[in-house]
């Protein structure tokens, strides 16, 4: 793995006119999900810090990706603005984070984007005629839990080949470590981390790219849960 240098990525003039009612929602919504309560910062902390992640270049080019633990849209809506031809499934658990993406959606006019109001367990379990599982060529996390348990919700969602990008703060060893010890159970291969941290709306972020490398294991997903209760690969 390596940090790396990459260069910002731009918002076309078009996706930034279908992003602005989903900033204006979010500052002005005192029940949106997120403390950012000014134009300025939402631009910086959310959208800015969502775009960061089109320096992967199979991100960028993915059909079909997966945003998991979607929370207000971010990234998912910003990659859905930016990213026309890609369809983007927004993944949360939680209704009222859901009702917020619902009106966004409504309000932008982003109609390459859905929310699905679930589990990604659940999601990826294969219960669904229209489920989740294996379905994804990309899938992103921004900051929603300990890299070795969105390996764990990434790698059944995820195609044979598939990357996960995760938005994380501070490089932390031990997380790697824990990665690292849990990759070949969740079949899932560390790759490259991005150090987009002067461009991106945190000062010390890194984007960890991890790719599906095998089958995902029969056992998986685990019970809701249980990835962030129990990471393979603690100690």
């Amino acid at each position: 793995m390596s940090a790396g240098e990459p260069t910002a990525p731009q918002l076309s003039g078009r996706a930034r006119e279908l992003l602005e009612p989903v900033v204006e929602l979010l500052v002005a919504d005192p029940t949106a999900p997120s403390s950012v309560r000014e134009p300025a910062d939402a631009w910086r902390v959310h959208v800015a810090d969502s775009l960061s992640g089109l320096v992967v270049p199979e991100l960028s080019a993915a059909p079909r990706i997966a945003d998991v633990g979607a929370g207000a849209g971010f990234p998912g809506l910003v990659l859905a603005a930016a990213l026309p031809e890609a369809r983007i499934d927004l993944i949360e658990s939680l209704g009222r984070k859901c009702e917020f993406m619902h009106r966004a959606i409504a309000t932008s006019g982003i109609a390459n984007a859905q929310v699905v109001c679930e589990r990604a367990e659940t999601w990826a379990g294969g219960g669904e005629p229209d489920g989740g599982r294996e379905a994804y060529d990309a899938v992103t996390a921004r900051a929603v839990g300990r890299l070795a348990t969105l390996a764990e919700l990434a790698s059944p969602l995820l195609r044979s080949g598939g990357l996960l990008v995760a938005w994380k703060g501070r490089r932390d060893p031990a997380e790697e470590a824990e990665l690292g010890r849990a990759a070949d159970r969740l079949a899932m291969a560390p790759e490259e981390i991005l150090a987009v941290g002067p461009f991106a709306g945190s000062r010390h972020r890194h984007l960890h790219t991890m790719r599906k490398s095998a089958p995902t294991p029969n056992d998986l997903p685990r019970r809701p849960g249980m990835a962030k209760k129990r990471p393979f690969g603690s100690r």
